[in-house]
């Protein structure tokens, strides 16, 4: 392994320096960051065995995969820091530090979420995505964006806990948290639970309404931001 570094705390590192830094310093740090976070995900891709390897975390009894670099969480890691460094680059004109801030945390959620390869950490990441993601809404200013805003918020906490809950269950009945292939069928409720959690944010039809409610309510940056994100995570965990 070259690198032992996790690809969300580079990202995670620089959102923080961008909340300090002030003027043309900010604005190259905010674009560096996600460029050496693509680079640190690349030197791990070439150094894992086949391309395929798992990062472990033991949590009392719990075996977590905080990071697990297949084919297709790698394909979606090189898309979402691409798709950073793009929004990054959109965003230097942005004053509000806020956005700035949330909006490199919100990109270093998804990155995590993923790269999670185990229920438990991608629960940790899916909410973090809710909570880094609504100051895209609320950095409006507007009566209705703050309402707009709690809305998003309320809805996208309650798949979290969808998930986790169907998390748990799925762990009593098989004793295993893998994010894998999970169905509906052999899986009983928990499954159905994952496969909601995962549709409230893929904006399944009658799931869908706060795409209309939030997007028009952001700023041009933050929906961007959005746009990039949050079905596109949810979509892979399909």
């Amino acid at each position: 392994m070259t690198s032992s570094l996790h690809p969300v705390i580079i990202i995670f590192a620089g959102a923080l320096l961008v909340g300090v830094l002030r003027g043309r310093l900010k604005n190259f740090v905010s674009v560096l960051t996600p460029v050496l976070g693509l680079v640190n995900l690349i030197v791990i891709a070439n150094g894992a065995p086949a391309g395929d390897d798992t990062w472990t975390l033991s949590v009392m009894d719990l075996e977590l995969v905080t990071a697990r670099f297949d084919k297709l969480s790698l394909l979606f890691g090189y898309l979402f820091h691409i798709a950073a460094i793009i929004t990054s680059i959109y965003s230097l004109h942005v004053r509000d530090n806020m956005q700035r801030v949330t909006g490199l945390l919100y990109a270093g959620s998804a990155i995590g979420a993923v790269l999670a390869g185990d229920l438990i950490t991608l629960f940790v990441f899916w909410e973090l995505l809710a909570v880094t993601s609504v100051f895209q809404i609320w950095a409006r200013r507007t009566e209705r964006a703050s309402s707009s805003g709690v809305r998003y918020l309320l809805l996208h906490v309650s798949s979290g806990l969808l998930l986790l809950v169907g998390a748990t269950m799925i762990y009593g009945d098989t004793g295993s948290l893998a994010f894998g292939e999970i169905g509906l069928k052999g899986t009983g409720a928990g499954g159905i639970l994952v496969f909601l959690a995962l549709g409230i944010k893929c904006g399944f039809p009658l799931l869908h309404t706060w795409l209309i409610d939030s997007y028009p309510e952001a700023t041009a940056s933050g929906a961007v931001y959005l746009c990039c994100f949050t079905t596109k995570t949810a979509v892979y965990g399909m």
